[in-house]
């Protein structure tokens, strides 16, 4: 009768699976601790109220005010997205195209926002476009305008402020992909005889299309989860859906409703990353390699 002997490499990958679950384990218990199961208790607040119960949900998706603020937050967000694609694509272009002293300088401007709380970008957008504000004192001073323009607490200031906050999510991939654009294409399609426009339409506009559809990804999902910018500039009329979850707990004590909605809008992102992974690996999306 032959014995089995056991294979010394099959003890080496079981030791090693052993050990790589082991130093994982830590990370794993801290996404269990802040993130799984915060999201599993909001989703078991959304259905149980004394008992099992839709009735968050059926308010949600049948109460006028749920829906306007869930269209108004996406008809904000994908503003936003196309504004920063338009302002950022340019930025990032210009970044790539300029020696490397110049690019570090042109990105260096583009993060420098980010040492400085959003809070604090709210509010000096508010000192600048409120009726006293210094765009409308400036105006008024080269008498382009004889009122004040409305520009706070409105959409327009949400906007405004939005995208400068949110700018950076956007040129930041576009150039991480734009650097990944060998620049011996754009000399062969010139060689070719191709015009400077036509090559870039031809050849660069498409390399650069993950670049654009991971910035826009970013953009429109951070801009749907945004609060502190539409409560400032928008003063309390462009309710936004985190807007629509603060007032549920704060001012009717809902935990019930807030959570619905903001399960519903959890939902809504995670189908947007589903759709776009059909297009583009996650991966680029999140900013990695």
């Amino acid at each position: 009768m032959t014995r089995l002997v056991p294979d010394p490499s099959q003890k080496h990958q079981r030791r090693e699976h052993g050990l790589m679950l082991a130093l994982v384990s830590p990370a794993l218990l801290v996404i269990l601790a802040l993130i799984v199961l915060p999201v599993g208790w909001l989703a078991w607040q959304s259905i149980y109220h004394d008992g099992f119960t839709l009735e968050n949900y059926r308010r949600v998706f049948t109460e006028d005010i749920y829906w306007r603020s869930f269209a108004l937050t996406f008809e904000i967000s994908l503003g936003v997205t196309v504004i920063a694609l338009l302002l950022g694509y340019p930025v990032a272009y210009l970044a790539n195209s300029v020696p490397k002293g110049w690019s570090i300088l042109i990105l260096s401007l583009v993060v420098l926002p980010f040492w400085t709380s959003v809070l604090v970008r709210a509010y000096a957008w508010l000192a600048l476009l409120q009726r006293t504000g210094v765009i409308n004192q400036f105006l008024r001073y080269l008498d382009v305008i004889s009122e004040p323009l409305a520009m706070v607490h409105n959409t327009f200031g949400t906007v405004v402020a939005t995208v400068h906050i949110l700018l950076p999510f956007m040129v930041l991939p576009l150039y991480a992909t734009m650097q990944k654009i060998p620049g011996d294409l754009m000399q062969a399609g010139a060689s070719l005889g191709a015009s400077p426009s036509l090559t870039f339409f031809r050849v660069f506009l498409p390399l650069s299309l993950p670049g654009v559809l991971a910035g826009c990804t970013m953009v429109f999902v951070l801009c749907l989860g945004f609060y502190i910018t539409p409560e400032l500039l928008g003063g309390g009329r462009t309710v936004m859906v985190s807007m629509l979850v603060s007032r549920n707990v704060e001012l009717y004590n809902q935990f019930g409703a807030a959570s619905a909605v903001a399960v519903v809008l959890l939902v809504s992102v995670l189908a947007i990353f589903a759709v776009v992974s059909r297009f583009i690996s996650l991966d680029r999306v999140l900013g990695q390699k």
